[in-house]
């Protein structure tokens, strides 16, 4: 059943000011750098076997989207309840997220890529706990409808492709229509995104046993990438409550576009 959260105050007429372009610029680094050495690294060895994709057979190429969807479906309802209770006592840090992660896409390559496919729910729901913890941290409700709609929002990042726009503002500041029909058009968007970026992960692991050295890998990968994108996502929101939204977006904007120019050189 989708509730709605209560309305949070968004205070527009507040002009951005010097402290808070400075954690906007924070911001904008900070996805910038999400790409670490290590996600590189995985996408790189993604595209070179046979332009990843291409390693796939063509059954399981048809299955990622629809596993996508699937995964993120039942993330956004186990999330809350795995938060709930003994498990999340006992599954609360960031720390833990990742080496339960790397523990799964080790298991979960072991067969190849049909046991890769079989992991995703488990990987999404990790990475959507995670990404979770991170929303906490900037004064939003996890247990709130809202919020768990904000963190698909940050599956939609994409990956670390140099084409990607990383963070969609489209409705840092805006309030959405929270229904079932609503949730589940915004995880037909998201889906296609984090889809592609499966790709890279579901190439590395095509080979069985060597693929459970390449799925805890590529799990830890996502947990840090999703959780440094969660940064950016929450953070912009955060400001949003505080500063002009149209400003705070429009500043983030600028300091991205000044740090692509910057590593164009």
């Amino acid at each position: 059943m989708i509730t709605k959260s209560p309305p949070r105050l968004i205070n527009p007429t507040n002009p951005l000011d010097a402290a808070g372009r400075e954690r906007v610029r924070a911001l904008a680094k900070r996805q910038a750098s999400a790409n670490g050495m290590l996600m590189q690294v995985i996408t790189y060895v993604g595209g070179q076997v046979e332009d990843g994709m291409k390693l796939l057979p063509a059954a399981f190429r048809t299955k990622i989207e629809g596993a996508a969807r699937t995964a993120l479906e039942r993330s956004f309802h186990l999330a809350k309840a795995s938060r709930q209770g003994p498990l999340e006592r006992a599954v609360a840090s960031d720390r833990l997220h990742k080496v339960i992660g790397a523990i799964s896409g080790a298991l979960g390559g072991v067969g190849g890529v049909p046991t890769a496919i079989a992991e995703i729910p488990v990987a999404t729901t990790i990475i959507f706990r995670a990404v979770q913890g991170v929303a906490q941290t900037y004064g939003e409700d996890i247990d709130s409808d809202e919020t768990r709609a904000e963190c698909l929002r940050v599956f939609s990042a994409g990956g670390p492709d140099a084409d990607d726009d990383g963070i969609d503002t489209s409705f840092i500041g805006a309030r959405v229509a929270l229904t079932g029909p609503a949730i589940h058009s915004l995880i037909a968007k998201v889906a296609p995104k984090f889809a592609a970026v499966l790709t890279q992960k579901l190439a590395t692991q095509a080979v069985p046993v060597l693929g459970a050295a390449a799925g805890a890998g590529t799990n830890l990968a996502f947990v840090n990438y999703y959780t440094e994108m969660a940064h950016v996502h929450f953070g912009l929101r955060q400001l949003a409550r505080e500063f002009d939204p149209d400003q705070v977006i429009e500043a983030f904007h600028a300091e991205t576009a000044k740090g692509r120019s910057v590593a164009k050189r």
